[in-house]
């Protein structure tokens, strides 16, 4: 098996774990690729959000490595574990365009593109462009509306572009979705076509914040007395400095088996009994890309497997489908992805 090369310092060897390999907390470094500036600025992004919304960090990391990755991220948790707020704060950080679309059951994919309008000045069609021309785009209640409407956005999800009239409209990068959903509630929604779901690079479960964090949620809000509690959020991360960050990420380094272990984790979702549904190659990617994020967010310019276990779970668990026999009897696609995970040997 080979031998993963993980940088350490000259003339000192790395801190082992009680197995005898090395430990990646302990491990000291020194990078290829500058990543102090990206670090302190996700510092800054996390602190920020964190004044206003309590716990809930692993949402808002994943956030921010969708972000970092340049894809689109679903949310889905039960009404009122700040969704929505989330995904406004995470736009606010950013000094860049943002629109929030209201997903409704009569909803037309004109009000999401935008549409010709015969302009009688010039006996022309003009394109008045609609909400989805925007930087970072909040999409609330996204299975509200049916699947025609859904279907407009799929071109715009992976190739930053439309096509209305013949024409094709390129949209501005960055471009980011971010999509909200509600589990629980089945009346007025559809569920989300596949080909949809797997331009998602993340789906993100929000679960009920703990004692603790209710009681902090409790004490804020009375400390507010009627205050506006995303004001102390300001924007400072522009577009070119993400361009920047998002250059940096795809320049991470990672090495040829454990590209090798990501291929084994797709390809064991479409052999395995219990999905009647495996990965598709563009969740391999999407693997490869959120696995580089979490490392630059870490302040490594390499790929560790743990990166990659990290970001298995939120990339596939939306993009497998379980075995009817295996629902009913209450398995999720989350078990079966951590099952394969636990099979698929890690390389050392």
């Amino acid at each position: 098996m080979e031998e993963q090369h993980t940088p350490t310092p000259e003339g000192q060897a790395p801190e082992q774990s009680n197995d005898g390999s090395p430990t990646t907390n302990d491990l000291q470094f020194e990078n290829r690729l500058d990543l102090s500036e990206l670090q302190a600025n996700i510092q800054n992004i996390r602190s920020q959000i964190g004044t206003v919304i309590v716990g809930q960090k692993e949402m808002i990391d994943m956030l921010i490595a969708s972000l970092l990755a340049g894809g689109h991220s679903l949310i889905e948790g039960v009404p009122g574990v700040a969704k929505t707020i989330s995904a406004k704060l995470l736009a606010k950080s950013l000094d860049v365009g943002f629109s929030r679309i209201q997903f409704t059951p009569d909803l037309m994919p004109s009000d999401i593109l935008g549409t010709s309008v015969f302009n009688l000045k010039t006996t022309d069609f003009e394109f008045k462009k609609g909400p989805i021309f925007s930087n970072m785009i909040l999409i609330d209640e996204i299975n509200r509306a049916p699947a025609k409407t859904q279907a407009a956005l799929f071109e715009v999800m992976e190739e930053q572009q439309i096509t209305i009239d013949g024409n094709v409209f390129k949209l501005d990068a960055p471009f980011m979705v971010l999509a909200t959903q509600n589990p629980i509630e089945q009346e007025g929604t559809y569920r989300l076509p596949e080909a949809q779901l797997d331009r998602f690079l993340f789906k993100i479960d929000v679960d009920y914040p703990k004692l603790d964090d209710e009681i902090e949620i409790l004490t804020r809000e009375h400390q507010l007395k009627g205050n506006e509690k995303t004001s102390t959020v300001s924007a400072f991360l522009t577009p070119k400095q993400l361009k920047t960050y998002q250059s940096l990420v795809t320049q991470v380094l990672i090495e040829a088996h454990l590209l090798k272990y990501i291929a084994e984790i797709i390809v064991s979702t479409r052999s395995n009994q219990f999905l009647y549904l495996g990965a598709s190659p563009r969740a391999s990617i999407a693997v490869l890309k959120a696995s580089k994020a979490f490392a630059a967010m870490d302040g490594r310019d390499f790929v560790t497997p743990e990166d990659i276990k990290r970001a298995a779970i939120p990339v596939l668990h939306h993009r497998v489908i379980v075995t009817p026999e295996r629902e009913m009897e209450g398995v999720t696609s989350k078990d079966i992805i951590k099952q394969i995970i636990e099979t698929v040997e890690i390389p050392r």
